[in-house]
C-alpha cells in the first residue's frame, strides 16, 4: 500500500499536525477529513469578536492560502468519519480510506442536557455556523438571553451579550461560575466581575423545560422559577468525538487513550501501531504534572499536533510534556493560567489581592504547585509557569 495519512478531523489540532507531518519529512499523500465544509480555522473568537463584529471572519484562518496548497492536502470536507477499521477509515459517504498512518483529532462536540429538545432561538456554539447562525439572532432581533453553563463559553457569551447590549441571564448547576477551574474564592471574583457588568446569575439551577412552541420563549428552572427568554445558547461543555472508534478496540473511557509520546492506546493498553491523537479528544498521563489529563485548550492541541507526527513519523522519541495554559477575555479583562488549577487542594494569592482586578493565585496539592491564574498580570503568570515546569 502506498504511503498515505490519514488527518481525522480537520480543526486547529488537524492542521496542525498536516503542517508538522510535512515539516518531518513526510512525502507521501496526506488526507485532511473534516465534518464542516470550511477549511481549519481559529475557534476562540467565535464567542468573542465575531459575534460583536470586532472580528471579521476573514481573521479566523489559520494559514494563508499559498501555504495551503504548499502542503499538498487532499481535503475530504463536509464528510464525517464513522468507522475505523484495521487501517481502513470510513467516511459517512461511503469512502473508505486505507493508511499507514492515521491522526485523530476529531475534537469534541457539544453536550447537550436530554429531553429539552432544540426549538427555535436555541443555540449551541462551537463552530463557525453556529457563530453566524448565533450572531444573526443577536445582532437583529434578541431581546433577552439566556446561557446555559457558567463554563469558559458560558461567561465568554454573557461578556459578549452585555457588549452588544443585551440583557443576559447564566444558569449554572454549580454555586459560582468557573468554580471548578478556578476555586471558590477567585470564582467568587469571576462572579462579581460579571454581575458589576449588569449579568444576570442564576446559580445553584438549571434548566429542565423551554417554554414556546415553535419558537423559544424562555425556561423553567429546577427550582421552579421562569425565566424569560427569545435567545438561548447551550454551553453546558462538551463531549470527546469518539463514537465512531466504537468497536475498534481503541481505549475511549475518556477521550482516546494516549501514552507519553501520544500513541494511541487499545483497551488492553497496548500501543495500536500507526495511529497517534491529539487536541481535545486525546487523553494522556503528563509526564511533569503526574495525572492524567485531557486538555481543552488552543495551546495544547497546537502543540500536541506537532509531537503526534513527529511520533508518527519517527517513533517514539519525544514526551509530551507542555504544561497546559488557557486564556479568557472578559468583562474587558484576561483571565490566564497555567497547569491544573482546577486540581489544587490550596490557593495562595501571590500578587495582589481579590478585591482588585489584577492579581496572581497560585494552586497546589500536598504542597507541590499544580497551576496558576493571572489576572491581567501576563508578566507575573510567565514568572508562575518558570516556578511549574522547575519544580
Amino acid at each position: 500500500m502506498p504511503d498515505r495519512i490519514v488527518v481525522a478531523g480537520a480543526g486547529l489540532a488537524g492542521w496542525r499536525a498536516a503542517e508538522a507531518l510535512r515539516a518531518e519529512g513526510f512525502r507521501g499523500e496526506l488526507v485532511l477529513v473534516g465534518a464542516e465544509t470550511h477549511r481549519p480555522y481559529d475557534r476562540p473568537p467565535l464567542s468573542k469578536g465575531l459575534l460583536t463584529g470586532a472580528t471579521p471572519e476573514s481573521a479566523l484562518e489559520l494559514t494563508p492560502a499559498e501555504d495551503t496548497q504548499d502542503l499538498d492536502v487532499t481535503w475530504r470536507l463536509g464528510t464525517r468519519v464513522t468507522a475505523l477499521k484495521n487501517h481502513t477509515v470510513v467516511l459517512e459517504d461511503g469512502e473508505e480510506l486505507d493508511f499507514t498512518g492515521l491522526v485523530i483529532v476529531t475534537g469534541a462536540a457539544p453536550a447537550v442536557p436530554a429531553g429539552l429538545g432544540r426549538p427555535a432561538g436555541v443555540h449551541v456554539l462551537r463552530t463557525l455556523d453556529d457563530a453566524r447562525a448565533l450572531r444573526s439572532e443577536l445582532t437583529t432581533s434578541a431581546e433577552r438571553v439566556l446561557v446555559l453553563g457558567a463554563g469558559f463559553i458560558g461567561c465568554e457569551l454573557a461578556s459578549t451579550c452585555r457588549d452588544l447590549g443585551l440583557p443576559v441571564a447564566v444558569a449554572d448547576p454549580l454555586p459560582h461560575p468557573l468554580v471548578r477551574v478556578l476555586g471558590e474564592d477567585v470564582a467568587r471574583r469571576v462572579e462579581r466581575l460579571h454581575r458589576e457588568r449588569g449579568v444576570r446569575w442564576l446559580l445553584g439551577t438549571q434548566v429542565v423545560k423551554f417554554l414556546g412552541r415553535d419558537r423559544v420563549t424562555g425556561a423553567v428552572l429546577s427550582d421552579g422559577r421562569a425565566v424569560r427568554a427569545d435567545v438561548v445558547v447551550i454551553a453546558t461543555g462538551v463531549r470527546p468525538a469518539t463514537g465512531w472508534l466504537a468497536g475498534s478496540g481503541i481505549d475511549t473511557a475518556s477521550g482516546v487513550r494516549c501514552d507519553e509520546y501520544l500513541r494511541v492506546l487499545d483497551e488492553s493498553g497496548a500501543v495500536v501501531p500507526g495511529v497517534v491523537a491529539a487536541g481535545d479528544v486525546a487523553s494522556w498521563t503528563h509526564p511533569l504534572l503526574g495525572a492524567p489529563v485531557r486538555v481543552e485548550h488552543w495551546t495544547t492541541a497546537s502543540l500536541g499536533a506537532a509531537t503526534a507526527a513527529r511520533t508518527l513519523v519517527h517513533g517514539p522519541q519525544e514526551k509530551f510534556d507542555a504544561v497546559p495554559s488557557f486564556w479568557s477575555d472578559q468583562c474587558g479583562l484576561r483571565i490566564q493560567g497555567v497547569g491544573l488549577p482546577g486540581r489544587g487542594e490550596h490557593v495562595e494569592l501571590v500578587h495582589g489581592d481579590l478585591a482588585g482586578e489584577k492579581f496572581v493565585a497560585r494552586y497546589s496539592t500536598g504542597g507541590r504547585h499544580v497551576g496558576s491564574v493571572a489576572f491581567g498580570l501576563p508578566r507575573q503568570l510567565a514568572l508562575e509557569r518558570r516556578r511549574l515546569t522547575s519544580a
